[in-house]
């Protein structure tokens, strides 16, 4: 935007982006507007908008973009503006809070984020209290920016870095006992005004989060007393309950060690033990909201007090009515509220289990069966339920979710024992069919676990499904089906279940609403009994040829396929390729009918689907071929890429077949290795045939993996060489446009994992050649790039670009490396550690720090004395103050830095050096 445009323009843009009846009116609204936002005229704008206070609308956006300038460009100001700033933000919020709560909030946040960066405002919290706190008007906006303030400390948004941070955090500490005492003013002088009450209970709760407020001192406050009297009030809100339930949640989380702040975890457990009443009478009501907040308060209360149930369950704040109070919940009718308390279950078995006490199994194993049984009761579907289960919906999700606790807990009862007991539910009774499709879902669940010498329960189970008449509820069958695929290890201990096994699921696959299950369970059963499962190939190969007249899911014909060809893999030699050619048969022909135009109406026109199915079988088609053999699957894959060929000209526009193509052909390659030698040259100009038109990153990926498998043989070098240099060209081209790294990441990812295969496989075929030096530069460019893969595959290339120079594996070309590498640091090394250094304090986040350690330990291993100039340089680069005029990093925590870095033992030590100085930055 070149120049601040006329105020009625603006006006007429939020108008029409409000009003405009066009959606291509709105979107030129919009798009204007954002331009509006960005430039340096949006502050003056902003300002008279606020002042004007024309309409909602108008002060709705100009209060959004005050707070968008405040958070991300604040660097925009001078200093000598601050005050300016300032006095004009708490004038708009006192003029506008009548006008909307949701303008209210933007200036709110607007304030405290320029609280944050302006370090020359110092005593914030005492001089918004002194001004506004004793004026009953001005307490809605003042407890709003009093609970926006601490939540906007660690807000990603602001890059004020760790001292200033902790700098704030001591003053907010400072002056918390001033702001406990406003709000305990207000919570008992408002009466019933329940809008104020829920304003100071969320402020109060925004403390608790920053943990910053004095244990001993909270424990003795009125404000607990409040907050649970009305917790306990059956005639309380669902607003305020709302509000009170978060407090005390926020209180739980903030309790960041129970034994030094004692007092107050007392009080917090007594106060929420004592809810118990109200939690029942809220059951007795229906009010589902108030007892999901009670089940949140007992669940945060457990989870704040595992350790010390874990480790002296039964006393004091260890005490076990914790857990008990949990369970009734998970009791309660609705699945919902059980669902809440799933994390801690996890937490509690993951506790015990690495303990390994057979005596705190023995404490926690009534609960965990408790557990277990009132879980079967919630997995049951309704009586007059058709079909089966829907896996999908909130239900479906939910019963998955039960089906992985039940995995994570069920050591506490024993595997075994768990499948008896539940089978005995069913032996001994005759349920209805809801009770025992429950059951046997949850025997699924642990059906893996379960010992196949201590099963006997398993071989009743077994014996009673394979017979289960077709007259069962469609949903038993189904999830007695999936139960089989679970037994996959016991059928395999047990094979002479194998035959009515394979022919119960053989009959199910003709059976729409259990096709796909039945594909399931037999690729895992094919799985688990491979050596078993050779003699009953040709069953296996008949249903594959069938595939197409089965209704099965794509997915499941994928695996039904993956299962076939794990066995193919276990038959003698002389018979893999026969029968490989076989099973690709249906797939191959239907993409010659594709080329041809000849699909009948009812087979699909989608290629992707035939080439998914060849790429699961030449995937898991892994014979073992000893050396001098010919792998079996060659002759069957050289046969089959005239048509992946054709098939990948045709699509060539198409991203996502392209994307099979390849796909399919890397596992081609995988499969037989140098074996496949002869694609090569055909495969390889096809490839830069194509991407010079097309820039499918896919097709850079396949690259490395022809790297990889003939990087290292002699003949092969120069092509794969050439190859590569003809994909530089285009994908340069790309990358060069504007945002083209960030529009990209897919190519860099693939870029720099090619690269580095060359280093690895041929490292001086890669540092000798011409587009060498553009590489690097790319991976300069991209080494700020915050995509985690693409800047993961960035860092890889450049660790071991400075590696293939330092380690000396006895072979003749070592010398040569290291001269060719000591070259490109002596040119490039200043450049490369001062990106590493911007990326990893302005660009990247957290994750992607380990990778870019690995980056700096490798140039300080290679040479040392340059490394610890080229860091000295790149620090004295670095800002000396964040936004705001706070000192960024202190001379002394500059000089600590760099000397942990330099004296690191390991790479681990550099990350750790770096993953704290770079807080100092964000």
């Amino acid at each position: 935007m070149e120049g601040k445009p006329p105020l009625d323009m603006v006006l007429q843009a939020i108008q029409a982006l409000h009003h405009d009846p066009s959606p291509a009116g709105k979107e030129a609204a919009s798009g204007w507007l954002d331009q509006l936002q960005r430039s340096m005229f949006a502050w003056e704008i902003s300002d008279q908008l606020l002042h004007m206070r024309r309409d909602v609308e108008s002060c709705y956006f100009a209060a959004q973009t005050m707070k968008m300038k405040i958070q991300y460009a604040f660097y925009e100001l001078p200093a000598d503006t601050h005050v300016s700033l300032r006095d004009s933000l708490l004038t708009h919020i006192e003029n506008l809070q009548e006008v909307s709560p949701v303008i209210v909030t933007q200036l709110a946040l607007a304030v405290a984020d320029l609280a944050l960066q302006m370090s020359s405002w110092k005593g914030s919290i005492q001089m918004l209290v002194q001004k506004y706190g004793g004026n009953v008007s001005s307490l809605p906006f003042l407890l709003e920016i009093l609970t926006v303030l601490p939540e906007e400390v660690h807000s990603r948004s602001l890059r004020i870095g760790a001292n200033r941070r902790t700098e704030i955090i001591e003053e907010l500490a400072f002056h918390a006992g001033t702001v406990l005492s406003l709000l305990a003013a207000c919570a008992e002088n408002c009466g019933s005004d329940e809008k104020t009450l829920v304003k100071v209970f969320k402020c109060l709760a925004s403390w608790f989060n920053l943990a910053v407020l004095d244990s001993n001192f909270m424990a003795n406050s009125k404000l607990l007393v409040i907050l649970f009297n009305i917790l306990q009030r059956d005639s309380t809100s669902t607003q305020l309950h709302e509000a009170a339930c978060d407090c005390v949640c926020a209180a739980l989380y903030g309790l960041e060690n129970v034994h030094t702040e004692m007092p107050l975890a007392v009080q917090l457990f007594e106060g929420v033990v004592s809810l118990q009443p109200a939690y029942h009478m809220a059951v007795a009501r229906e009010d589902l909201d108030k007892v999901l907040s009670y089940c949140r308060m007992f669940t945060e209360l457990a989870e704040t007090l595992l350790d010390m149930i874990v480790l002296s369950p039964g006393q004091g704040l260890g005490d076990l009515r914790t857990l008990d109070m949990l369970l009734v919940c998970v009791g309660h009718s609705q699945f919902e509220v059980a669902d809440i308390t799933f994390n801690l279950w996890y937490r509690l078995g993951e506790q015990v289990f690495k303990l390994s006490d057979p005596q705190l199994n023995a404490i926690f194993q009534p609960y965990a069966q408790r557990l277990i049984h009132a879980l079967t009761r919630h997995c049951q579907v309704d009586s007059d339920h058709q079909g089966i289960p829907d896996e999908t919906d909130d239900f479906g999700e939910f019963r998955v979710r039960v089906s992985d606790l039940v995995k994570d807990v069920v050591f506490l009862v024993g595997s075994a024992e768990c499948f008896s007991e539940l089978y005995g539910t069913l032996k001994d009774s005759q349920p209805p069919w809801e009770v025992t499709e429950a059951v046997i879902f949850i025997m699924a669940a642990i059906g893996k676990a379960v010992n196949p010498d201590r099963a006997q329960a398993v071989v009743e189970v077994l014996q009673a499904v394979v017979s289960l008449p077709e007259s069962a509820h469609i949903a038993v069958q189904h999830t007695s089906i999936q139960l089989i695929g679970e037994l996959g290890e016991f059928i395999d201990r047990n094979p002479h279940f194998l035959e009515p096994v394979l022919s119960y699921l053989t009959k199910g696959l003709r059976r729409k609403e259990l096709a796909s299950a039945s594909a399931s369970s037999l690729q895992s059963v094919c799985f688990a009994c491979r050596d078993h499962m050779a003699q009953h190939f040709e069953g296996l190969l008949q249903v594959a040829r069938s595939i197409e007249v089965l209704e099965l899911s794509n997915e499941a014909a994928v695996g039904l396929l993956k299962g076939a060809a794990l066995v193919l893999a276990r038959l003698p030699l002389d018979k893999i390729s026969m029968n490989l050619k076989d099973l690709c048969a249906l797939q191959v022909n239907s993409l010659k009918r594709l080329l041809t135009s000849e699909m009948s109406n009812d087979v699909s026109k989608d290629p992707s689907i035939w080439l998914d199915r060849l790429a699961a079988i030449f995937r898991h088609t892994n014979p073992i071929v000893e050396n001098g053999q010919v792998h079996p699957c060659q002759l069957v894959i050289q046969e089959i890429w005239p048509v992946l060929s054709d098939t990948l000209t045709k699509n060539q526009a198409d991203n996502r077949i392209v994307e099979r193509c390849c796909r399919c052909l890397r596992f081609a390659i995988r499969c037989v290795g140098k074996g496949s030698a002869a694609l090569l040259d055909p495969l390889v100009t096809q490839m830069v045939r194509v991407y010079h038109t097309h820039q499918h990153s896919c097709f850079l990926y396949l690259g490395s993996i022809l790297v990889d498998e003939y990087g290292s043989e002699e003949g092969c070098r120069q092509g794969l060489l050439d190859m590569l240099q003809a994909f530089c060209v285009p994908t340069f081209s790309l990358l060069d446009q504007p945002s083209g790294l960030r529009n990209h990441p897919d190519t860099v990812d693939d870029l720099f994992r090619l690269a580095t295969r060359f280093i690895q496989r041929s490292p001086l075929t890669l540092l000798r050649c011409a587009a060498m030096l553009a590489i690097l530069q790319c991976a300069l460019a991209a080494a700020t790039l915050d995509h985690r893969d693409a800047n993961c595959s960035v860092m890889k290339f450049l660790r071991d670009l400075v590696h293939c120079g330092i380690v000396n594996d006895h072979e003749s070309d070592f010398e040569a490396r290291r001269e060719l590498v000591s070259s490109i640091l002596s040119q490039h090394g200043q450049v490369l550690v001062d990106r590493l250094l911007q990326a990893a304090c302005f660009y990247l986040p957290p994750y992607n720090l380990p990778d870019l350690a690995e980056v700096l330990w490798e140039l300080e291993l290679f040479d040392r004395p340059s490394f610890c100039r080229w860091l000295e340089h790149s620090l004295k680069s670095l800002p000396k103050e964040a936004t705001g005029g706070a000192v960024a990093a202190t001379h002394k925590q500059l000089t600590d830095f760099h000397k942990q870095v330099t004296s690191a033992e390991n790479c681990n030590n550099v990350c750790w050096a770096l993953r704290e100085f770079t807080k100092l930055y964000r």
